[in-house]
Formats: C-alpha cells, structure tokens, sequence
C-alpha cells in the first residue's frame, strides 16, 4: 500500500524545498480562491459567460510577453530574489482587489486591470519557483517532487474555491479577497527562508536575444516541445471551468457554492492523483502516459458535457441529480491533469540544462497558466453559440482527437524513455 502513496522524500531531506512547498501551497489556495471570486464577480456584475471569458483574455497577454522575459530574468539573476520580488508584487495585487471589493466600486474593466497586473507577477514567479527545485533536489527526486507540486496545487484548487463559494456566499467579495492577501503575507515569509541561489554556467543578458535562446533550444527538442503541444491542446480546446458560472445558474439551479464545488470536484481528483502517485516513479514511457492522461482528460470533459445535456433544467428538479454526476466527471478530468502534469515537468526538466531552465519554464508558464485562459475565451465564445453542455461535448472532442494525430505524428515523443531521456 505504501508503494501507491504519494512520495515524501523530498519534504524529508531538504528544508529548503520544504519552505518552497509550504509556500507555493499557501498562495496556490489564494490564488484560486480569488480566481473563482474574480469570475463570480464580473458574472454578478454582467450576468454575461462570454464576459467571464474576457477576464481570460486580459490574463493571456502578461502571462505570454511577461512568462516568456520572466524565464530570461530568472536565469540571469539570483532566483531567490526573483521570487521574493514577485511574490510582494502578487501581495500588493492582492491588497488591489481586497480595496475595490470593500469599496464596492463595481468597475468590471478595474478587475480586467488587476487581472492583467497579477498574471503579469505570476508569469515572472512560477519559472523561478519551478526552476528552483532541481538545485534542491537531486535528479532521481525530481518526479516525486513535481507529484509534491500537483498536490499542493490540487490543495489549492480544492480549498481555495470552497473557501470563495462559502466566504461569497456568507461575507461578501471584500472578505473574500482579503483572506487571499493575508495568505500570500505568510507565504511571502516562507520564501525569505530560502538560501541564495545565483544563476549557474553562461549567464545571458535579460532581453530578447536571451528569450530567443531559450525559444531556438525548444525548437530543436521534439520531445520537449510535444509536451506543451499536448497541453495546449487540453487547456485550450477543453478547459470547462469558464462554463461553471452559467451551469450553476442555468442548468443546475445553484449560486456561488455550486460553482465552488464544481471546481473542487476538479482538484479533487487531481489530490486523490496525487496522493496514490507512488507508481508513478517507475513509469518509463512517459510520453505515452501523457497522450494517454490528456486523452482520459477529453472524455471526462465530454461526459459532463453529456451530463449537462441530459439535465431538462432546474425547475423540472434536474439539479437535484446531476450535481455529483457532472462533479465526478471534472473529478476524472482532474486526476488525468494530474498525471499529464506530473511527467510533463519531468520531461522538462530532465531534458533541460539549469542556465536554460529559466527560459523554458517561462515557455513552460505561458502554456500551462496561459492555454487555460485562452480556454476560458474558447468556450466562452463557444458557449454562446451552443450553449454550456454542448461547448464542453465539442470541446473535448475536439482534444482528443487533435492529441491522437500528434501522438501518431510524433512517435519518438511516445517512445520516450525516462531511463534514457531524450530532449
């Protein structure tokens, strides 16, 4: 049975990887708990999905130009400064959305901004901390480590809609934010914790000649490269969360805590992933489990489209069966993510030296934070022409037969041996 478990070696033998983990998990709960409110709140001011579609459109932009310059700032300066920086940059956000809330300003192109402005932080911040880990740990350690990140990231997609579901629900927007901005305080000071860590090998200039490295290393590196293909094609083509909003509403006759369990159905497969991940280490084609996992993530998605589909409405007493049917199809769709993830950022970063780590992980953030909100502005879209069951049927159609051709084309990618890793 303990060979099933999650793997907690690394917590056990480096202290400094186990402060990066209690802080990213920390912030991980805020960071979802104001990414549910954000969509609350424009949908409670516009009463329009495709409005909280656009939230993913002003997302996308800093995630992109920042995730890409944020990759060269990490590999040029000392990482652990890089982090701190941008982690009071999220905390003073934070404090942004906390203030308009408590003020009832009501402006929805003011959350569009803050929206903008925390993205453009996150997108300097997730490569430092990612790229951080393989100077904790080494090698052999890094797949139970990236299991560790799932679950601290399924932690805060579970916790963190629940507690903006309740806390909507009971305290208002202006609560709501403020526990995010007092969880990012006690994260910030985990990260002081952290041993300096200056950049290592060739140090580039922070610029575009930099950036371009990075981008002509990916070029050269299939396997790599398939490994945010795959998940593009997910995130951006099958990512129902933008639908949660209006199924809550219109198809299921809920609110707020609706919306909050939808999205924790999602984190909850991913921690139940997590934590029986333990025979994950021994995978060796792990480029097969992630055009399997991605696949498995499509059919979830397209049954709780066809749950959804099957619901004649809330006043014909619909609600009352399909809430925990649709819950465990994002439940699925969770666990799947939780694989792909995992081998995913293995890939990565065994393929990848430390003074070109920066860089992709900054490529590796403009997909994984990136895909999901141009996802959001997909299925919005997608939902006003077809309605919310049908963009989530069609969608994830769409993924796996996209995923399928690459696997096809890209046969090395799916050969792809943990023990004699290819880039």
């Amino acid at each position: 049975m303990r060979r099933l478990l999650l793997d907690l070696t690394p917590l056990k033998v480096s202290v400094p990887y186990r402060r990066l983990w209690i802080g990213i998990s920390l912030s991980g709960i805020g960071t979802h708990l104001t990414t549910v409110a954000v969509g609350l709140q424009v949908y409670d001011l516009t009463g329009s999905t495709f409005s909280v579609g656009l939230v993913g459109l002003f997302a996308l932009a800093p995630l992109v130009a920042l995730g890409l310059y944020g990759g060269a700032i990490v590999d040029a300066y000392d990482r652990r400064r890089v982090v701190i920086v941008s982690s009071t940059g999220l905390l003073l956000v934070a404090a942004g959305f906390a203030v308009q809330a408590w003020a009832d300003l009501g402006h929805v192109w003011l959350l569009y901004a803050l929206v903008a402005v925390q993205n453009g932080f996150f997108a300097v911040n997730s490569p430092a901390r990612t790229a951080i880990i393989p100077r904790l740990l080494p090698g052999p350690l890094l797949p139970a480590a990236n299991a560790l990140g799932s679950m601290s990231m399924s932690l805060g997609l579970t916790i963190g809609p629940l507690l903006a579901g309740v806390l909507i629900d009971s305290v208002g927007y202006g609560w709501t934010y403020s526990i995010e901005a007092v969880l990012l305080t006690v994260a910030l000071t985990t990260l002081l914790a952290l041993p300096p860590m200056p950049p290592q090998g060739t140090v580039r200039r922070a610029g575009l000649r930099s950036v371009l490295e990075g981008l002509s290393y990916l070029r050269t590196r299939p396997n790599v490269r398939m490994t945010f293909l795959v998940d593009l094609c997910a995130m951006v083509l099958a990512m129902p969360r933008v639908l949660f909003p209006a199924v809550a509403a219109a198809v299921l006759g809920g609110g707020p805590t609706t919306v909050g369990i939808l999205v924790a159905g999602m984190a909850a497969g991913s921690f139940l992933a997590g934590l029986f991940s333990g025979p994950l280490g021994h995978v060796r084609r792990q480029g097969l489990a992630v055009v399997v996992a991605v696949i498995v993530w499509g059919l979830a998605v397209v049954a709780f489209g066809l749950v959804l589909v099957a619901v004649p409405g809330p006043e014909n007493g619909g609600a009352h069966w399909a809430l925990w049917p649709a819950v465990l199809c994002i439940a699925l769709a969770g666990a799947a993510d939780t694989v792909s993830a995992v081998f995913r950022m293995t890939i990565l970063q065994a393929a990848t030296p430390d003074e070109l780590r920066g860089r992709l992980q900054g490529v590796f953030i403009v997909v994984v934070a990136g895909g999901p909100r141009l996802g959001d502005l997909v299925l919005g879209s997608l939902a006003e022409l077809s309605g919310e069951a049908w963009a989530a049927v069609l969608g994830g159609l769409a993924c796996i037969v996209i995923v399928s051709a690459l696997a096809v084309t890209q046969r090395r990618f799916v050969r792809y041996d943990a023990r004699h890793p290819e880039p």
